[in-house]
C-alpha cells in the first residue's frame, strides 16, 4: 500500500513540477496529500466513495439508521 501511494505522489505531482526549495516541496506535497489523495480518492472503508462523498451523504444515511428504529 505504501508503494502504491508513492508511486501516486510522484507521478500525478512530485515529478510534474520544479520546486525552488526544499521547503515549498515539503509544503506542496503536504496539500496535495491533503487536498487530492485524502479528499478525492475513493476508500474501501467507506463504501468506495470519497471522503467529501461519504461526509456529504453522512446526514441522510444517520436520519435513515434513526427512522428504521
Amino acid at each position: 500500500m505504501a508503494g502504491s501511494f508513492f508511486a501516486t505522489l510522484k507521478t500525478e505531482f512530485y515529478y510534474r513540477r520544479v520546486w525552488p526549495t526544499r521547503a515549498r516541496a515539503i509544503q506542496g506535497v503536504a496539500d496535495w496529500i491533503e487536498d487530492r489523495y485524502n479528499r478525492r480518492r475513493r476508500h474501501s472503508s467507506i463504501g468506495h466513495v470519497t471522503p467529501v462523498d461519504f461526509e456529504v451523504q453522512y446526514p441522510s444515511r444517520a436520519a435513515e439508521i434513526q427512522l428504521a428504529a
